[in-house]
Formats: C-alpha cells, structure tokens, sequence
C-alpha cells in the first residue's frame, strides 16, 4: 500500500501564511502562502467547472509564472494530471504529444496563444490564462470558491507529465509522483542545505524537470521563497545576484557560460549565495575553474526527467580535487555501474549506470513496453548513461551510451574530448559525433562554437592542442565551426539534429 503525502501546500499555510511563497520578478506581484493556497482551490474549482476529474490529463503552454504552480497543486486536490508542453516547439510537433497524453483542455499564456490557437479542435477546450473577460482564467477563477479537494495524495499516483527532451529522438511522458517529489526534496535539500529562509530564481523552463524541481518544489515544501522570470534573462539574474537576493540557485551550463560572458562578472560579489548548483549536462572544466577564481565554487550534479531529478550532487569539500566528479550518490538513491554482461562492473571501468529509489518514475504514459524495457525488474532504471567511478567511490560521467562510438576496435567516449577541446582559449564549447570511416570504422566529427571575439583555428592546430592532452585514437578527425547548437531545454547538445559533415 503506498504511504500517504499529505497537501504539504495546506500545511505550509496554515503554520505561515503570511510569508512569501512566490515572486514575479517582472511584474512585482508577490504571493503568501496563504494566498496560494486559497488561489490553488479556486483554480481546482475552475477546473471541476470545465469538466476535469480524477486521472484527466490536462495541458499547458506557457512560460515560467506564478499561475502555472497553482495550477499544479490544484491537479493535485483533484487527482488530474497536470502535462506542461514545451513552448519552444511548433504546433506541429506538439499535436502528437497533446494527442499521446489524451488532453481535452490546454492553458495558454498570451506568448503562446499562437500555438494554442493551432491546437484547438478534436474536442479541445482553451483556457487563456491572461486574457481578463467572461471567458479567462482569472475573473471566472475568482468567482469560485475554493475546492476542497484530497486530503492526501498516494506517493505512486501520477501528478503531472514531463515529456523527455528528446536528445536521440521522439519525446516520452515520464510519469512524475507525488513520491518523486518528496524523494527529490529529501535529496536535495539536505545537499545544498535548504532553509525556510532562503530565495531561489525559477527560470529554466517550466516544461522541464529542473524549472519545476529545482529548486521550486523543495522550497514549497520547507516554505522557502521563489523568485520567478518568464525565462532566462542574464541580465536581470545578474541584477538579482548583485542585490544580493539569492541564497541557492541551480543552472545548466549553458547559464554559467552565459553569466562568465557576462561584462560585471569579473567586478560582482558572489558571497551571499551559499550553494551553486549545475546539471543538465556536463560543466566544462575551464567554466568551473572561471567560477572558482571567483570565489564561486559550482557543485556539479546529475540526474534525469526520470529519477526526478536529483541523483548526484558533488560535495564542497572535495568539488575541487575531483573536478569533473558529479560526486556520489545522494541517500535516497541507489546507484549501479553495470557491464554489457549485466554485472556491476569495478572502480575504474566503464558501465551504465542504474538507479533505484523514492525518487525514480515508475514509467512512461501509456506505454508499457517501453517502461519494461527500461526499468529491470519494476526496480533498476536503466539510464543510457555511462559512467566510472574511482576508488575513493567518486562518479564520473562519460556521455551516453548511444554516442559512444568505436574506433581502430577502440571505445571512444566524445565527453572527454569535448572537455579538452572546451579548455582551448578559442573554443566556447565542443559536440563530437562519431561517423563512418573506411579504415577505422569510425571516427570524430567535432563542432565547435568560438568564443565571443576569437577564431577558431585550424585543423592542425586543434589536433596538436589536443594530442598533448588524450591518446591518439580519441582525436577527432574532422572539425567544423558553427554558429550555435540545437539544445534541448536543460542545455543539452542535440547531436542528432547536428548537422550532417557530408553536406559540406
């Protein structure tokens, strides 16, 4: 029988409804725990009006805001399933997806009210979330009394959709859980030492695991503040960070990159934030080391949509002997290294990792087969990722396994490469693929992105840079410079949608 969660929300505002739960830093409209928790029911009541009950499936488009959080926690009450869609797709790759997950209503916000527009039909209602008549959310929204909804919530039931970034190819539902939730928070928030006192930016985006989890969902639970942007904005976190309004925060590299690049970063007092967190995909070496020269140590992390998503997360003390570590496992997880022959492998070699715990999905939506294949025995996620760990039981990430490729009979690992390459004064950041090749079966292709105001150099020169760093065998062949990477929302190269060298 699964262990009850209670309304958390319901508690934190009844034991402090006065404090600050959420903050628009765009238009300064600030919200108590209190007033959240009212506005939450009021919406799980608008929803009960247009016809959602328990297990329905019910879509939304829009950026990083307030309503989008309520809106969550009033699934919650009513046992819906909440599905954020991600608005930097068109319409016609989120048909499909409104299609798998079965939504018959989808909230906008009036940036996406385009996309909307070309979703409605074959029976979907919209819901303009900003629109202020007879029809939008908010003036029927403050009409309606507060539903009451579950006093608790089963730690298996499904409470909203993230479908996976599609780095490889078509995007899945991962089911997320109210025991996701409090698995993640228990990971967490003990590793970066969360307190009901601190602030937190929410600025990745909402349709992916970390906008949502980190650290959104552990500040609710401990009553922490959450300083919300419609979406990245490096100047405005800039200002944030200057002001001195930030305890914690999480980002992607891409973020980090984005804040070294920036004019006053050089000049800027790092002090009052107490934890830096990055995952998504790995931090260059020479980004940490910026960082660090700072007086900034970033502690670099991993986990996945589907383990909800903390996993690792590096410890302070030993962040800079062992960079490149994403550390060890936090205590709500377990962790394997498993070989080709299904046994766990030792220190040092190569292997996939698994994972197990309160805080790993229990599959994907509506498909059965997949989530079979995926998680051995309805306990070990198998997770694509290969990883070493060495002997003092630190965790280091190679890449995925599908973008390994072989060559000269050698396991070539592009992340390693990618990591020396991105350590060239001209280089901002490396992708690597492996493609066919006629004498060693196959080889590296590198792109590259320069660095703001240099060049790229040539061939011959990147080859020697890199022959003193790694073997032979794990240089790339070929070299192209690009004007900038197809990502993923978490920062994530999409390597698939690079593009192909052939059509040089």
């Amino acid at each position: 029988m699964s262990f009850p969660v209670y309304d958390f929300l319901e508690r934190r505002a009844a034991v402090g409804p006065d404090r600050i739960t959420m903050e628009d830093l765009v238009t300064g409209k600030k919200v108590t725990y209190g007033e959240f928790h009212h506005r939450a029911g009021r919406a799980a009541a608008l929803l009960t009006e247009l016809g959602v009950a328990e297990d329905d499936t019910v879509a939304i488009l829009c950026r990083n805001r307030i309503e989008f959080f309520e809106l969550l926690f009033a699934c919650a009450r009513l046992g819906a399933i909440l599905v954020p869609l991600n608005w930097r797709m068109p319409a016609a790759e989120l048909k499909p997806l409104m299609a798998d997950c079965g939504a018959r209503i989808l909230l906008f916000g009036a940036e996406d009210a385009s996309a909307a527009s070309e979703l409605c039909g074959a029976g979907v209602m919209l819901v303009d979330l900003d629109d202020e008549g007879l029809e939008g959310y908010p003036a029927r929204r403050d009409g309606l009394e507060p539903a009451e909804g579950r006093p608790f919530w089963p730690a298996d039931d499904t409470w909203y959709l993230l479908y996976t970034s599609g780095t490889t190819g078509v995007p899945k539902a991962v089911i997320q859980t109210f025991g996701m939730c409090v698995g993640n928070h228990l990971n967490i928030a003990q590793e970066i030492g969360l307190r009901a006192d601190d602030t937190t930016p929410c600025f990745l985006p909402l349709f992916h695991t970390a906008g949502i989890n980190l650290f959104a969902l552990p500040a609710f639970i401990l009553g922490a503040r959450v300083v919300t942007m419609p979406g990245l904005d490096a100047e405005r976190l800039i200002r944030l960070l200057a002001a001195g309004e930030v305890d914690v925060i999480f980002a992607v590299p891409a973020v980090y990159q984005a804040l070294s690049l920036h004019p006053e970063f050089k000049e800027l007092d790092f002090k009052k934030v107490r934890a830096w967190a990055c995952g998504g995909a790995p931090m260059p070496d020479l980004l940490f080391e910026q960082f660090a020269a700072r007086g900034v140590t970033v502690l670099n992390g991993m986990g996945m949509t589907e383990t909800g998503p903390a996993v690792f997360l590096m410890d302070r003390a030993n962040a800079h002997r062992k960079i490149g570590s994403v550390g060890k496992p936090m205590v709500m997880s377990a962790v394997r290294i498993v070989g080709q022959d299904g046994r766990d492998v030792g220190p040092g070699e190569p292997g996939e990792l698994w994972f197990a715990g309160l805080n790993i999905t229990p599959g994907y939506y509506n498909k059965p087969e997949v989530t079979a294949e995926t998680i051995v025995d309805g306990i070990w996620l198998k997770s694509g990722d290969l990883a070493r760990q060495d002997e003092e039981g630190y965790y280091y990430i190679a890449g995925r396994i599908k973008e390994m490729y072989i060559s000269g009979g050698e396991n070539v690992y592009p992340a390693e490469a990618e990591n020396q390459l991105a350590d060239h004064p001209d280089v901002l950041e490396a992708a690597i693929v492996g493609v066919p090749d006629g004498q060693w079966g196959e080889v590296g292709c590198a792109f590259l992105l320069a660095r703001p105001g240099r060049t790229v150099p040539g061939e011959d020169e990147l080859k020697a840079f890199l022959r003193e760093r790694i073997a032979a065998y794990k240089i790339p062949k070929y070299f192209h410079v690009i004007e900038e990477f197809p990502r993923t929302a978490s920062g994530k190269v999409q390597k698939h949608l690079l593009p192909d060298p052939e059509d040089d």
